[in-house]
């Protein structure tokens, strides 16, 4: 026999035990999962960035290339 009271007064609370595990078990995997996401966002945002920052450099290198050969033209020869 089983000491400590009625099985029918335990067995509930041990299967809500059991469903808050394995709740918490898949909570933990989905937020791995979900970090695993951002990670991969958070590379891709940073390759993103740097090619913006490449093409900005670019644009003023442009401006100021023009700007210097215009100066050029309009230097005494």
């Amino acid at each position: 026999m089983a000491t400590g009271g009625s099985r029918y007064l335990k067995e509930p609370f041990a299967v809500h035990e059991q469903r808050m595990e394995a709740t918490e078990r898949i909570m933990e995997l989905q937020f791995a999962q979900v970090d695993q996401r951002l990670s991969r966002i958070e590379t891709m945002i940073e390759g993103l960035e740097r090619r913006l920052w490449m093409t900005v450099y670019g644009v003023v290198a442009v401006i100021l290339t023009q700007a210097v050969q215009g100066v050029l033209d309009f230097a005494p020869k």
